[in-house]
């Protein structure tokens, strides 16, 4: 599927480059020891700038998703998954992906899953997958 790939800065390249090592970095913040996502130079909970990107297991679940029919480019496969992904290590961190690897109709809420990534120039994009 084609992607716009993000701009890569000191904040969010750890995050965008991770897969390389297969791993997903997430900011964790040394002060209040909490994760949050997208990556920032200072941590939204307390305001501490002592924050560092760090590995967590890649796993988590679907909160929710929607299925997309819409072929916004030509090359565009459809339909496909855009959900919301909440890993285990913390209630509340969450971000937007795909899931992958099965067919849409299987996808549900609450559907343990793992990250997987798709390499596209120097950008590792988190994806997920069921997790058995």
């Amino acid at each position: 599927m084609p992607r716009k790939l993000p701009a890569l800065n000191a904040d969010n390249r750890a995050f965008w480059q991770g897969g390389a090592q297969g791993k997903l970095l997430i900011q964790r913040c040394a002060a209040c020891s909490r994760f949050f996502h997208p990556p920032a130079p200072l941590c939204p909970h307390c305001a501490s700038f002592e924050v560092a990107p760090e590995a967590v297991s890649g796993k988590g679940r679907v909160l929710s998703y929607t299925i997309n029919y819409q072929p916004w480019t030509p090359e565009l496969e459809v339909p496909y998954v855009v959900a919301i992904i909440e890993l285990v290590e913390q209630p509340g961190l969450q971000f937007v992906s795909n899931v992958v690897g099965l067919p849409v109709t299987q996808v549900q809420i609450g559907m343990p899953v793992r990250v997987s990534f798709l390499n596209v120039e120097d950008v590792w994009l988190p994806l997920f997958e069921r997790d058995l």
